[in-house]
């Protein structure tokens, strides 16, 4: 029979008998299954395509080339569904709030799951705070006379005014509002904004291709003269950690969710493929539009509007601001999702303090968290957008942890679960493809912090953002060690009711996930 949608998420298999340990006691009030299925699916696409698929274009041809860039995005959308293979295995096994939190718990102990929940908070936190600032940049271009009013000071070379401040600030209360009234609305929002996007991306394309001025000799050469092929894509697969950023969102709302969790993979899939496509459409429409050369020559502040306007006037500036907005929209709604889950689960696990995991008396929302988020975003745009672009730049290391940390996850199920006779959804696993797959995900993930973090490779960090990482990581350390005597005070069992609902599995109880 299927449960009701407000009934609470089922609790993941567990032993049962006389032997079981009982700490009915224990359990967190859990949140309420509202979500469909079409509104993960957007809230994986809208998190993951935001605004640089329509401000970013001509850097991207620029470092690749229309053949690399395209070339880049579509390998690494590729290379993403191999972490996405691990994300619906764990998804189905354990369908919780707090999503890779979770599974850095069940693989790996209490130790891990705290600094994987503490780089995620930071990199979904970032990236809410970069989107309500794109949005104040969008005014900026297409209204500067009416934005660039009431200079404050300059930080980083970047000007900062008080109008601009304000735009962020109105934006960032009105996601938190919405976030907190309930996930049925923020998940209805969140399908319609993203289907307003893609409309506004086929048109742009189909204006694009139609347009007399559109001639096979604007995408010559395929990539920037003077640049290996492989070195051109390489630069563009660099940088897929921070592109596909949101696919990831999905196992935070998976205790949410009014459909079977074992559905989750294929929404991933889904929308890493339509997030792929929007990124290639969105290069080729620029690329056709204008000779890409001159284009990115130019000392334009955005070659993606000069382009598109200079063949569809000013409806194309007008798809571009609907694509943008819409763009913002999704992704500051899917990570306010996403970074209030990942606390709700750190504080269930009394990680972080316990009035994270509270729910809203009349919502049932996860509110502490969503406050606590836009409190933090309201004082970015102080800073100014360029240096909130140093913090962001090392979220990718973040998420790219969170990467690893399921895809490991996986793999060490897979390989230690030989026994068809495992309770629930864990029957069966052991498979060589899974295994393979799960490796090959790890293999990504590690092969992505290295393009971020070794100096020479096309992605690395710039010496802020690694300052900005080292300073995060202390900070991880000192808030770890202060909370440790506290922690003690809770057994794994007692975590573990917590986090995942139920005591786990027993084909999930390795020795080294559950230090005393």
């Amino acid at each position: 029979m299927k449960a009701k949608p407000d009934m609470p998420a089922p609790p993941v298999s567990g032993p049962s008998g006389p032997t079981a340990p009982n700490y009915e006691g224990d359990q967190p009030e859990r949140l309420q299954r509202t979500l469909k299925a079409h509104w993960v699916w957007a809230i994986a696409l809208g998190s993951a395509v935001g605004w640089g698929a329509f401000i970013l274009p001509t850097d991207w041809l620029a470092m690749g080339g229309p053949l690399g860039a395209i070339s880049g995005f579509m390998i690494g959308g590729a290379l993403m569904v191999l972490i996405a293979v691990s994300y619906g295995f764990l998804i189905k096994t354990f369908p919780v709030s707090g999503g890779e939190l979770a599974f850095a718990l069940v693989g790996f102990g209490r130790t891990h799951a705290f600094f994987c929940g503490w780089f995620l908070t930071l990199g979904y936190i970032c990236i809410v705070a970069l989107n309500a600032s794109a949005l104040a940049l969008l005014f900026r271009k297409i209204m500067p006379d009416v934005v660039q009013q009431g200079y404050l000071y300059t930080v980083a070379g970047w000007d900062v005014y008080l109008v601009e401040v304000l735009i962020s600030m109105t934006a960032l209360a009105v996601f938190a509002y919405l976030n907190i009234r309930g996930t049925a609305i923020s998940g209805r929002i969140q399908f319609i904004a993203c289907v307003i996007m893609l409309i506004a991306v086929a048109c742009i394309l189909v204006a694009v291709l139609a347009s007399p001025e559109a001639v096979f000799s604007n995408v010559t050469p395929a990539f920037p003269e003077g640049v290996n092929p492989i070195a051109a894509i390489a630069a563009i697969v660099a940088i897929a950690p921070w592109a596909f950023i949101g696919f990831d969102n999905v196992p935070q709302a998976a205790e949410e969710f009014d459909f079977p969790p074992s559905k989750a993979m294929k929404l991933i899939v889904l929308a890493l493929l339509a997030a792929a496509l929007l990124y290639g459409a969105m290069i080729a429409a620029v690329a056709m539009a204008a000779p890409w050369e001159a284009l990115v020559a130019g000392d334009s502040a955005w070659g993606t509007a000069d382009a598109l306007t200079g063949v569809m006037g000013g409806s194309g500036l007008l798809l571009l601001t609907i694509g943008i907005t819409m763009g913002v929209s999704t992704g500051l709604n899917g990570f306010y999702v996403a970074a209030s889950r990942v606390l709700l689960g750190m504080g269930r696990a009394q990680m972080v303090p316990k009035m994270f995991a509270r729910l809203h008396p009349k919502y049932k929302t996860p509110y502490v968290g969503i406050i606590f988020v836009g409190a933090i975003c309201l004082i970015s745009p102080w800073f100014g957008r360029a240096a909130l672009t140093w913090v962001v730049d090392m979220s990718a290391v973040g998420v790219t942890v969170a990467y690893l940390y399921t895809c490991l996850c996986a793999f060490r199920i897979f390989r230690t679960s030989k026994s068809p006779e495992l309770p629930g959804d864990l029957e069966g696993i052991h498979s060589t493809s899974k295994k393979v797959l799960s490796a090959l995900g790890a293999v990504t993930a590690l092969v992505f912090m290295a393009l971020l973090l070794i100096p020479g490779s096309p992605g690395v960090l710039g010496k802020e953002s690694m300052t900005a990482l080292a300073v995060w990581t202390l900070l991880g350390i000192v808030f770890f060690l202060v909370r440790r005597k506290h922690n003690k005070t809770l057994s794994n069992d007692q975590v573990d009711i917590l986090v995942l609902g139920a005591p786990r599995p027993e084909g999930t109880r390795f020795k080294s996930s559950v230090p005393r």
